[in-house]
């Protein structure tokens, strides 16, 4: 009889339809409220991705997870309230929840130190809460897995499959140990309930893969010539398209999916799929060597909740990265992101899992960097200037300045109410940065809709005295005044886009939430937080109006109601 290993988990929702992830130790059928599917087979291990379809607008009803007949979920005895599947509703406020950066699980971790996991808090405070309350959806916005620092227990897994002498040490080697990572994580009690309970989204990031993944040609030429990297990336993006890509599609975009539809087949088949995957997972790597023949995935995508479009935009493996070329994503993908802004909508989320408005200081050091690897002053100089950018991770928007201000255009097109009727909100939601913050561009003329960036991270990390203080001081004016005279030696051009903090930084395991009521938006920013005695708890550090009228007047809408106070 088969049995549940991972899930349910709950990935795409729509006002009619969700659609439920899970992974089992053997083939099987499964079924969730009536809709079947077999499961597809990926080097031993057996998943299914259920579309159940054809509900109400605004519903809610218990489900549970059959495998071939047999009820699997909810768990017997289960100490958490029944699993629901939710849709959308046209009329109802939505509540977003976001975050980056969760190492393993706290069970995993407890004798490092770390404060408490803030999605775990969350997840227990919710299971006390009215389901009117929960969140419509959870976007993870990279890091979900450590590839290259993994916990002790995964590390027993790797010690007892090989030797760890050589490399890649106790890293993640392929796509095996690719699975013992996500089971660490999303087997965790409170995670697993909640991704039973809210719909997800995700997209990578570089420890996904490995610390700076993609930060450079030169790095890249440097990994690809290590013994252990092709393994390592095809298991990293083939576990990425069976774990996290593939819930991110909706039901008539996985209609059409070609690689879906052949996944499809080789389970119907009793074929394993994995070779058709690992052959994406090469093609999707070339094409950031700028290989016009590789055919890889578009790992970015469009979700519509109701009135709210969210663009998730892949910074990683979307790079282009050749001795002439450096763009933090390609032409044909900000071809199809400014397709994806036109139209009508009253908010836009743009989710980058790294930031697009850093602290000042750092992003005239990015931006000076850059050119200094570039050659502005010479190959001496490059090669000291790839150095620093390698050991002080300088791979963000602002390191790739011809990307950042062509967002910048794109974006300040769409403040002005050039693809469409102006939203009422514009944001960026990140992470990566280990630390918290807000900050606003604005754009001319006056009326033009402001722009927010929303960094949120980490969900459950360490955060290091030097990074406290470097992104603390590079938020300081006498900083930027200190580094933007180094931008323009290294011959930088003066960037149009402006901007200032509002809140922040703010240090510890964080989770924001967006609230969105008609025209009206409003972010939240809680912290998990540690009382001798007593169970985590969440406490608001920061309440954010984000939505703006649409006159000239640029006032902000009313003050946050006392529903909104979330600790």
């Amino acid at each position: 009889m088969a049995e549940l290993v991972l899930g349910p988990v709950l990935r795409h929702v729509t006002e009619t339809s969700v659609t439920v992830w899970v992974e089992t130790d053997a083939a099987c059928e499964v079924d969730v409220l009536g809709r079947t599917t077999r499961t597809f087979s990926v080097h031993g291990h057996h998943y299914a991705l259920v579309v159940v379809d054809g509900l109400e607008p605004g519903s809610q009803q218990q489900y549970e997870v059959r495998l071939d007949d047999t009820p699997v979920w909810p768990e017997e005895e289960s100490v958490y309230p029944p699993s629901l599947l939710r849709t959308l509703a046209p009329d109802r406020p939505q509540r977003l929840i976001f975050g980056s950066c969760r190492h393993a699980t706290p069970s995993a971790l407890e004798q490092l130190g770390y404060e408490p996991d803030a999605l775990d808090t969350y997840a227990q405070r919710m299971a006390t809460e009215e389901p009117s309350r929960w969140p419509d959806a959870v976007l993870l916005l990279g890091d979900q897995v450590y590839a290259d620092h993994t916990s002790p227990k995964t590390q027993e897994f790797i010690r007892d499959r090989r030797p760890i002498d050589v490399p890649p040490f106790l890293e993640v080697a392929d796509f095996e140990e690719y699975t013992v990572l996500y089971h660490e994580s999303w087997t965790d009690p409170d995670i697993r309930w909640l991704l039973a309970n809210v719909p997800s989204a995700m997209i990578f990031d570089d420890h996904d893969v490995r610390d700076d993944w993609n930060t450079s040609y030169e790095w890249r030429r440097d990994i690809e010539q290590t013994s252990w990297w092709r393994s390592r990336i095809i298991g990293g993006l083939t576990s990425y398209w069976v774990y996290q890509h593939l819930g991110n599609l909706a039901p008539d975009d996985l209609a059409t999916d070609s690689m879906w539809l052949a996944v499809r087949a080789a389970g119907d088949a009793g074929v394993d799929a994995g070779p058709l995957l690992e052959r994406l997972a090469a093609t999707s790597d070339a094409e950031v060597d700028g290989d016009q023949d590789a055919a890889g995935m578009r790992w970015s995508y469009k979700i519509d909740y109701g009135r709210t479009r969210v663009l998730v935009v892949d910074t990683r493996c979307g790079r282009i990265l050749t001795e002439t070329e450096r763009t933090m994503i390609s032409d044909a993908e900000f071809d199809w992101l400014a397709e994806q802004l036109d139209g009508d909508y009253d908010h836009l989320l743009i989710a980058s899992s790294l930031p697009w408005l850093l602290p000042w200081a750092i992003h005239h050091v990015e931006n000076w960097n850059e050119a200094l690897c570039a050659g502005s002053r010479g190959p001496r100089l490059a090669k000291f200037g790839e150095l620093v950018r390698r050991a002080a991770d300088l791979e963000h928007w602002a390191a790739f300045r011809d990307s950042f201000e062509r967002l910048g255009k794109l974006l300040a097109s769409v403040s002005r109410g050039e693809r469409g009727p102006k939203p009422a909100s514009i944001s960026v939601l990140s992470g990566d940065v280990h630390h918290a913050y807000v900050a606003k561009a604005s754009f001319d003329p006056p009326g033009s809709v402001p722009v927010y960036q929303l960094v949120v991270s980490p969900v459950h990390q360490t955060v290091p005295g030097a990074i406290k203080v470097g992104f603390t001081v590079g938020w300081s004016r006498t900083a930027a005044a200190i580094a933007r005279p180094l931008a323009r030696w290294a011959k930088v051009p003066k960037s149009p886009v402006r901007w200032e903090r509002l809140a922040g930084p703010f240090y510890g395991n964080e989770l924001g939430t967006l609230v969105i009521d008609g025209r009206v938006a409003r972010f939240s920013l809680e912290r998990a937080l540690r009382t001798p005695g007593s169970a985590p708890r969440l406490a608001t550090v920061n309440q954010t109006p984000l939505s703006w009228r649409d006159d000239a007047t640029a006032e902000p809408v009313a003050p946050f109601p006392a529903r909104a106070q979330l600790s």
